[in-house]
């Protein structure tokens, strides 16, 4: 750690613990408190990363989040945020956007051809011919991917919590610390939320060395950690800011979703970069960024530095240099240190070398800095005859803010230009919001304390309703700039860099708004900055004072982009939470577990996949209990089928506007399939609806769609007005199909209930009692054999359940599970809701047209979009087989039938039939290729073209006798 300095008074890390980790194959330590990027720092390792377009090397910049220059990735995760991720032991790293090593970058040469890759080259270049572009497609996204996703991913779960407040203070440096103190002694319940691990801001880098502010940070700090009414929520990024100031704080655990009477914006500003010929060079830095090296990790960033000068800022940073042991070449002012104060005095008596009104005209090196040229600037322009090398290792640039100000405009505040100050700053705040601090141009100590306590007051005084003065923002502000209005040098051979995400340069967007793209919102698409990983945190200000320049007009006239979520990336993990699905289990579950059932998902419910056999694979064990139902006797568990009781005068007009059939002609003790769509005709649901009275009807529907066809029944008669009763009875029932060509047998001898073709028909329910206990009955043959599936209560089904296992023992019963049942439908040709429909599936595509009698009924939801539908149907699900004996690769469920090099449609499902002895299935097919074509292809892994056969359908029984007739005469 040959770069590591002496102890400093507020360092993070922590000397007494080392970890180890890789980088690129090569050991390397840090300390615990390090983040990645300080440890490789301090190791030597000085470059850390290449650029998104023309691999071009980089290293630190700002250190605090607002780039990323040092980027990431190990073998479980990507786009690792060095600046900020903090070290562990046993990482084991590499850069993200590197061909081969970061040393050895196989596409360097990128950079020697950019004059070929000018803004906007790939949206003319390879989009023609059509026939090439998924060619030149493959080659863009390997050249510009960012980091690789790993499918050896861990499951990380992060729970969310949930958080009320009066007052959240959003920021803890000088500003947010006095804030959340005045307004907590004032009564009101606070939040102070910031991103770092420790309280402090600027207090703790830029102010690290000041004596007269080493006792303010220790108080503020102390009284604010030990004050009753504040709650401390560090190492916590306020992601966004929604309506009625509901802000989600992102942090190691996960999401805290706060909901806020008010806010107070503390944010301070982000440190912006100046542009000039290589000012991506490793070596190059900010200001701010040193000096979180020294005081935060202890680091010496160089050996002998140019500062280039636009505030005095940068003076403060070049005594925190020699304080280092850094040595400074120069101090580079774009303007006059005569107007930086008494620092620029001391140090020119320190012999420090300070040129006024110059710039620096280019970096020199290749992998790293080695020198500058500086040039005499006169605001916008330098002199390039007159120029003069200065050997150095460090670059620093102090030359402008930007405000943090993203969440402002979220909330619809608004901000516009001050001339004096050269910073965008607040006008005008809504309801619940204040500002203070830097973000509010509040910048030495005193104005920020005071700025803050006028914030905390006008905040609490709005809590308690009270009237508040609106022209008191601009009380504390400074009348000194803190930014230059132009610190961009142009330069004839390019590469001054505006954006470094996007490796976009100063001329790109010159370009941009020469070919018309010359609005604000325009030219950031086109040229794309401030669209990288930063979201224009370091890019969107230079781009505004560029356009404006280009424009001829204010900064106001120009304006600036909007400002979405998240205002930093945020982990899929925090943004998903934990896993928080319930999970339901039927009465028979574990019974299902104890007879080795492999169990899924299904919605809500866990039901059983399949039951595992010794010896048997998965796919040997469901074609088992696919030929025990075809040839004997099987039981499985629907009670997951949503149940709903339909009750009242007006019961049968409700079901009549809900499913497209007819439900009034139902006769007492018979069923119907019902099937539902939307207004727009979709198919969204099927059942089956049952009369037992003409009052009493009993609805299913599917295991997914339950809780929401209750919803739609729930809403459709308060709309209507209608005198109808509905009981959920989902979780309260249970239900399983006993199907075979013995069930009627099994269960003549358990049950009161007549049973012969004659009194209880294919589609009947019937109610009485089996084993003692009160069912209902209900012929059905989803599975294409004789069946009945009982409905019970789910206190009496493990009881039935075990007495049908028992009693069907000696006609070779057994359980099956959801995939055996999915191949005994597909073989009848009964489709899946939401597996052979999609989201824009309507009846006549999925040849149901039996099922939407538009004649005989005057209104049922989705009618009229129905009746449209009907001669505009453009694809059509069809049955299809592979040739007898097939050998080769299987389709599979999703895969794409290609004609013509074009996608004509998808397979839906496809498995093995045991009773056919050929791979069936379904897919939806594209007009005319559905209705005219014999073969089609598909698509398989590894890109062969397999053919299938058209077939009719159902595959299996199309004459349905084994459902209806006395299977004793049915071979």
């Amino acid at each position: 750690m040959s770069c590591r300095l002496d102890p400093q008074p507020l360092e993070w890390i922590n000397r007494s613990e080392t970890l180890n980790f890789q980088f690129e194959g090569r050991a390397v330590q840090g300390f615990a408190g390090d983040c990645i990027t300080s440890a490789l720092l301090a190791s030597g390792q000085t470059l850390l990363g290449r650029s998104f377009k023309y691999h071009r090397p980089r290293s630190v910049l700002s250190l605090a989040n607002h780039d990323v220059n040092a980027l990431f990735e190990s073998a479980e995760a990507t786009n690792i945020r060095g600046d900020v991720v903090p070290l562990q032991a046993g990482m084991n790293l590499r850069a993200c956007h590197a061909n081969g090593s970061l040393e050895q970058d196989k596409d360097a040469w990128l950079g020697a051809f950019s004059r070929f890759l000018p803004v906007g080259f790939y949206y003319k270049t390879f989009h023609k011919p059509k026939k090439f572009f998924p060619f030149w497609e493959k080659i863009i996204r390997q050249k510009a991917g960012l980091g690789r996703i790993s499918t050896a991913w861990s499951v990380e779960r992060q729970a969310k919590q949930y958080a009320f407040c009066d007052l959240l203070v959003i920021g803890a440096g000088a500003s947010g610390l006095q804030a959340a103190l005045t307004a907590a002694e004032a009564g009101a319940d606070v939040v102070l939320a910031d991103e770092n691990p420790h309280l402090g801001g600027s207090l703790d880098y830029q102010y690290a060395q000041d004596a007269q502010a080493a006792s303010l940070r220790d108080q503020l700090k102390q009284q604010v950690y030990q004050h009753p009414r504040i709650r401390v929520f560090s190492e916590h990024m306020v992601c966004g800011w929604y309506t009625d100031h509901y802000l989600p704080l992102v942090g190691p655990q996960g999401i805290t979703k706060l909901r806020a009477q008010g806010v107070i914006f503390a944010t301070g500003v982000m440190e912006q970069p100046a542009v000039f010929r290589n000012n991506d060079l490793p070596g190059v830095m900010l200001a701010s960024a040193a000096q979180r090296l020294i005081t935060r990790y202890a680091i010496k960033p160089g050996k002998k530095a140019v500062i280039l000068a636009g505030n005095a800022e940068a003076y403060s940073a070049a005594l925190d240099l020699l304080r280092a042991g850094v040595e400074i070449a120069a101090i580079v002012d774009l303007a006059s240190s005569q107007t930086r104060g008494e620092v620029a005095e001391d140090l020119r008596h320190r012999g420090v070398k300070i040129l006024d009104h110059s710039a620096v005209y280019e970096a020199c090196g290749k992998k790293s800095l080695q020198a500058v040229v500086v040039a005499p600037f006169d605001g916008r322009n330098c002199d390039s005859g007159l120029t003069q090398t200065l050997d150095c290792d460090l670059l620093l640039t102090s030359v402008g803010w930007a405000p943090t100000a993203q969440l402002l405009y979220q909330a619809k505040a608004q901000l516009a230009y001050d001339t004096t100050l050269e910073q965008l700053l607040p006008v005008s705040l809504p309801s619940g919001i204040q500002v203070c601090g830097r973000v509010n141009g509040a910048f030495t100590l005193a104005q920020r304390l005071a700025d803050a306590k006028r914030a905390a007051q006008a905040a609490v005084a709005e809590l308690r309703g009270e009237r508040l003065e609106t022209d008191a923002l601009a009380t504390y502000r400074d009348s000194q700039a803190h930014s230059h209005p132009w610190p961009i040098v142009a330069h004839p051979k390019g590469k001054n860099f505006v954006d470094f995400d996007e490796d976009l340069q100063l001329k790109d967007l010159y370009n941009a708004a020469k070919e018309g793209f010359d609005n604000i919102e325009l030219i950031k698409r086109f040229s794309t900055n401030g669209m990288g990983p930063s979201q224009g945190k370091h890019a969107n200000m230079n781009g505004i004072r560029i356009l404006a320049q280009i424009r001829g007009q204010s900064i106001d006239a120009t304006g600036s982009t909007t400002a979405r979520p998240m205002f930093h990336p945020v982990p899929i993990s925090a943004l998903a939470g934990r896993r928080f699905r319930p999970e339901r289990c039927t009465a028979m579950h574990a019974w299902h577990l104890e007879h080795q059932a492999k169990m899924m998902e299904a919605g809500v419910w866990l039901r059983p996949e399949y039951y595992a056999r010794p010896g048997l694979s998965r796919e040997e064990a469901i074609f088992q209990e696919v030929e025990a139902v075809r040839k004997q006797l099987g039981l499985i568990d629907v009670s997951t089928l949503g149940k709903i009781e339909v009750l009242g005068p007006d019961a049968a007009r409700l079901l009549d506007l809900v499913y497209t059939m007819k439900m009034s002609t139902l006769k007492i003790g018979m069923t119907r399939y019902a099937l539902m769509v939307d207004q727009s005709g979709v198919i969204v649901d099927d059942g089956i609806v049952g009369r037992l009275a003409e009052d009493q009807f009993y609805v299913t529907a599917t295991t997914s769609h339950a809780d929401a066809t209750f919803k739609t029944l729930s809403r459709l008669l308060v709309e209507l007005g209608l005198e109808v009763r509905l009981v959920n009875r989902t979780g309260s029932l249970a239900a399983m199909n006993l199907a075979g060509r013995a069930a009627r047998q099994l269960l003549s001898g358990i049950t009161d209930i007549d049973l012969s073709e004659a009194a209880f028909p294919y589609l009947g329910i019937r109610e009485g009692q089996l084993l003692g206990h009160p069912v209902r009955l209900i012929r059905v043959g989803f599975v294409g054999e004789l069946g009945y599936e009982i409905h019970l209560s789910a206190q009496a089904a493990l009881e039935v359940w075990n007495a049908l296992m028992q009693a069907g023992a000696p006609a070779g019963i057994r359980p099956f599970g959801v995939e055996a049942q999915r191949v005994l439908r597909l073989e009848k040709g009964h489709i899946i809701v939401g597996q052979d429909t999609d989201g824009l599936t309507h009846p006549y595509e999925a040849n149901m047209a039996w099922a939407v009698p538009l004649k005989s009924k005057a209104w049922f939801t989705g009618k009229a979009s129905l009746a449209r539908l009907q001669g505009l149907c453009q694809r059509q699900l069809i049955g299809f087989c592979l040739p007898p004996h097939y050998q080769g690769p299987i389709p599979k469920e999703c895969h794409l039938l290609i004609e013509q090099g074009e996608i004509i449609g998808r397979i839906t499902s496809i498995a093995p039939s045991p009773a056919l002895g050929r791979v069936i299935g379904l897919a939806m097919v594209d007009l005319p290729w559905a209705n005219s074509s014999k073969f089609l292809q598909v698509r398989v892994d590894g890109g062969a073209l397999v053919e299938i056969e058209v077939c009719s359908l159902p595959f299996y029984d199309a004459e349905g006798l084994r459902q209806t007739a006395d299977l004793t005469e049915v071979v």
